[in-house]
């Protein structure tokens, strides 16, 4: 069964080797046992329940919560020659006829369905299907807990108990404990395998800001923003108004976006959401609304305006950047009356004390002096013992000292209590207070009542905030928010391990100006041996354009990287590609290959800046794509055109200025004295042609005049 699963792999998929516990799952469905499938986002979920539904006799059913994500799938699969389609609202009753049919005749291998629909066809057409294996896409969403709650999800076990001969897989990216106990419970599973991947995702750049004035705010976002040009990216905002106003503003300095958000209709957020998944819109400013349904590899930075609710969502939203593998930035403003209003939303629900917990911890995140990555993963269960170095903390190092014998006193309250006793109350017994509590409870006569008198309320407060984030100990959400130990902290405290906290006076010393002394986030200048990466991306482009799909689906980044590397120019060295299947290679290896067997390179390493401007004109680069490439601004590579315009190379001048702009820069040299000064024209457009169309106009023109 190994050897099948890694042929198909290879065949359909194009990799020739799994990830993570990839095998050990796909190898538990094929038993045809339940499981639970916790991996993060980009770590290759659908391919455990892809794998068998290829091998497996008859229909997988595939239950997914959005139509954007049916769609992605659905279009990725049938790119890679497998039979998969979907059924939701968004069909008419014409296409949604030919889909049953199909799975009817058994001539489909996946089919995806929303809850929504399931439901009702239970009691009809899906009787008639052959269904082999069931799929429940974002499990999280069948827990009141979870933080994408639908309850839709609670009736799947209808159909699981219908089902009792198949076998089911729930997966999800972002469960902490009590949500993976409600999708076992409420899914209806059968003695399932829990199966949990690394929660790391090391090419993933963690950096947050705290308290910043509103207009420094918006001065580094668009200086991150233009660091990033013709990079795709979300800004995630807390209010519709917020995401309005954030895409107006990048509108108006010429960083083309969108916004997002449940006000706009049905057609408005389909049409945005595919211009984005298209590559045609590359920000999009929305509220969590957008992205759940976005299988986008190419995002390559998320931003945070404000503090997100809890971290489980958190997580998920930065997991949206970089699910290609390559190196992605993330970043996160958050000041306190972000906290207000989300403590004031909170306040509404009926499980609003564990909301107010969710939230302080994200704010513990955001306020902490120890690695950020450790923090996330020890939320998910997860042990990471060193620092990550890429995390704004780890650049900025706190003063560290050993703090294991805090730790034990700290672990030994908690387990003198038998784990029942909350925050506050753990450390009141610490410092020995002489409170109705300590005494109702007899607290005050346990070993470790008052061992910790010697460090203030706040001094501990901070400390048992380090432990949580390190992972020694866990908040029960669904056990009155007591503290419990786990398995890192009983290796603590039995004095197996030693750990090292931040010095109670590094918070001390913290201030807004020293929480935004980071480094800076912009990326080097990348080299001329990526210009063949651009041609191929070009090449993606215009074939997602005829097959009418995104162009991830065609290629990642990720590959197309590889294919800029190795530069495969047979059928056999395009297969080793790692993301090129056989059905790839019959539908688009020539094209990709005559692009690499006919690449031209310059053939001076030192050439001047100009020459390097104009050879990448001649393969084939935009205005927009060369400064990415260079590092420079679109104004300077324009005044490299105009210059290259002086010496007489071959500028097709109409590919970057229309024949309308010519001629208003034309008619206002007649006026403007003297004729050269940039700004009067700038002006006297009101800025509708920028610096750098003006003096290119004006270079052709003075050469067209010297013919």
């Amino acid at each position: 069964m190994e050897r099948d699963s890694l042929s198909i792999l290879k065949k359909y998929f194009g990799y020739s080797s799994f990830r993570g516990n990839q095998s050990d799952i796909i190898s538990n469905v094929l038993a045809k046992k339940d499981a639970i499938v916790l991996m993060p986002t980009g770590g290759g979920k659908s391919i455990c329940f892809q794998i068998p539904a290829l091998i497996f006799e008859g229909t997988t059913l595939v239950i997914s919560p959005l139509i954007s994500l049916m769609k992605d799938q659905v279009d990725a699969l049938n790119s890679n020659g497998i039979s998969a389609a979907y059924v939701n609202s968004s069909m008419d009753e014409t296409e949604r006829t030919l889909v049953i049919q199909k799975a009817s005749n058994n001539k489909l291998k996946l089919l995806y369905m929303s809850p929504e629909t399931l439901i009702p066809s239970m009691q009809t057409w899906l009787n008639d299907i052959s269904i082999s294996l069931v799929a429940i896409d974002e499990a999280h969403c069948v827990s009141m807990w979870g933080h994408d709650f639908r309850p839709e999800y609670t009736q799947i076990e209808i159909l699981r108990n219908r089902l009792s001969h198949i076998p089911f897989v729930a997966l999800t990216a972002t469960a902490d404990k009590i949500t993976r106990k409600d999708i076992e419970l409420h899914l209806g599973l059968k003695s399932p395998t829990t199966f949990i991947s690394s929660f790391d995702r090391p090419n993933l750049n963690l950096t947050i800001k705290g308290n910043l004035p509103k207009k420094q705010k918006i001065e580094e976002i668009l200086d991150f923003i233009e660091a990033r040009e013709g990079q795709s990216g979300i800004i995630y905002c807390l209010s519709r108004k917020e995401t309005e106003e954030w895409s107006d503003l990048l509108n108006s300095h010429n960083i083309k976006s969108a916004y997002y958000h449940a006000g706009l209709s049905n057609i408005e957020r389909d049409r945005i959401q595919t211009e984005f998944i298209n590559d045609n819109i590359p920000i999009i400013c929305a509220t969590i609304a957008f992205g759940m349904g976005i299988d986008k590899s190419n995002v390559r930075w998320v931003i945070h305006n404000n503090l997100p609710k809890n971290i489980e969502g958190y997580y998920q939203e930065i997991g949206r950047a970089g699910r290609d593998g390559l190196p992605s930035d993330t970043l996160l403003f958050f000041n306190y009356r972000d906290v207000k209003l989300l403590s004031d939303f909170a306040d509404e629900s009926e499980k609003n004390a564990v909301l107010i917990e969710k939230l302080n911890r994200m704010l513990e995140y955001a306020e902490a002096t120890t690695c950020r990555r450790k923090i996330l993963l020890a939320y998910f269960s997860e042990v990471y013992s060193k620092n990550c170095g890429n995390c704004d903390v780890c650049r900025n190092p706190k003063e560290m000292f050993d703090g294991t014998i805090i730790a034990q006193k700290a672990l030994s309250a908690i387990k003198r209590t038998n784990e029942n006793a909350g925050n506050n109350t753990i450390i009141e017994l610490l410092r020995g207070a002489k409170t109705t509590e300590m005494f109702s409870k007899g607290y005050h006569e346990l070993k470790t009542f008052g061992i910790g008198s010697d460090l203030s309320f706040k001094e501990w407060q901070f400390y048992l905030t380090q432990l949580k984030n390190i992972g020694l100990i866990e908040i029960a959400y669904d056990d009155s928010m007591h503290l419990k130990i786990s398995n890192y902290g009983i290796s603590v405290l039995l004095g197996k391990q030693r750990i090292q906290l931040a010095n109670y006076l590094e918070k001390i010393k913290q201030n807004p100006k020293s929480l935004n002394k980071t480094k800076s986030l912009s990326p080097s200048p990348l080299s001329l041996d990526d210009l063949l990466f651009d041609q191929l991306k070009l090449l993606r482009r215009k074939l997602s354009v005829e097959f009418n799909v995104p162009p991830y689906i065609i290629f990642s980044d990720a590959t197309l990287q590889q294919m800029a590397n190795e530069k495969p120019k047979t059928n056999l060295e395009f297969l080793a590609i790692q993301g090129v299947g056989e059905q790839k290679l019959a539908t688009y290896g020539e094209d990709f290959m005559s692009v690499i067997r006919n690449f031209n390179r310059p053939t001076t390493q030192e050439s001047s800046t100009t020459e390097i401007t104009y050879s990448l004109l001649k393969n084939g680069l935009s205005i927009e794509e060369i400064s990415i490439k260079r590092n420079l601004s679109e104004t300077t590579i324009y005044s490299h055109l105009s210059q290259l315009l002086n010496e007489g190379k071959e500028i097709s001048i109409f590919d970057f200025v229309t024949n309308f702009e010519v001629e208003k820069i034309k008619e206002l040299s007649l006026k403007i004295d003297p004729v050269n000064q940039l700004k009067p024209y700038f002006e006297a457009l009101n800025g509708e042609i920028e610096y750098g169309k003006i003096r290119l106009c004006l270079t052709y023109l003075q050469v067209s005049e010297n013919r």
